[in-house]
């Protein structure tokens, strides 16, 4: 089944929205659009009944809301009817007292008990949060913001890799349409991510004769016939616009 995008146009190049229940990746530069895209997506699926979750790594929740406040999704009346739904899975503590026990821990084997609530989640303790909340709420529709904050848990690129790709398998288990926000710049530069994900979607900005340009491309999407060019992007009152192919 295919669900709406929920990115006026961007459904018309990819045979008419995305296959359900799948995980896609969406990167770029920033200022692109990721996050707009994600709130925008979710917010398609809540006015049709999903419930949808924004599950954040990095940024503060509350900016978030504000920021697309500024649009019409309808973000607050969504939340209040619990409709769409934003989860704080960062690092749970500001910088201090704890950051110094931590430093003295690392040149100190002898100090124990040394909590790690500000270290970033690893994987797995991401995704058995995200499955409780898949499981109390419902959830049908996901957005992920962002791998980054995960991905570099741990030290070991090895590790890195194998950790990747085994929690975007367990993602394809829980029955979510899901975004994975990435920051990956150059969509030349393949990583797990991009070939473990069902569909890869690039949102490009850059300096384009004299002027920034925001563009989207989908790169990949298992499926689908899908145009792979460039398609110009507008911010709109309404989100994001995929217009015409740029010349």
């Amino acid at each position: 089944m295919r669900i709406e995008s929920g990115i006026d146009g961007l459904d018309e190049i990819m045979q008419g929205g995305l296959l359900s229940e799948r995980v896609y990746l969406l990167s770029g530069p920033p200022g692109g659009g990721k996050t707009t895209f994600g709130v925008q997506f979710l917010a398609k699926g809540a006015l049709q009944g999903d419930v949808g979750l924004y599950v954040t790594l990095l940024e503060c929740p509350q900016n978030i809301i504000n920021d697309m406040s500024n649009y019409s999704f309808n973000v607050i009346p969504l939340i209040k009817m619990k409709k769409l739904l934003f989860a704080d899975l960062g690092p749970r503590m500001e910088y201090g007292y704890m950051d110094e026990m931590r430093d003295i821990a690392q040149s100190h084997e002898w100090i124990e008990g040394v909590s790690n609530e500000h270290v970033a989640p690893s994987p797995a303790t991401v995704f058995k949060e995200l499955m409780a909340y898949v499981t109390e709420y419902n959830v049908k529709r996901m957005v992920i913001d962002s791998m980054t904050a995960i991905r570099f848990a741990t030290h070991d690129p090895a590790l890195q890799e194998k950790e990747m790709n085994r929690f975007i398998r367990n993602l394809k288990k829980l029955g979510c349409t899901t975004i994975l926000i990435g920051e990956l710049t150059d969509p030349t530069a393949y990583t797990t991510e991009q070939f473990a994900s069902h569909g890869v979607i690039f949102l490009h900005n850059f300096l384009y004769e004299k002027q920034m340009t925001r563009a989207i491309q989908i790169i990949k999407m298992r499926g689908t016939k899908h145009d792979c060019n460039m398609h110009k992007v507008q911010f709109t009152e309404h989100g994001l616009q995929v217009e015409d192919l740029l010349q």
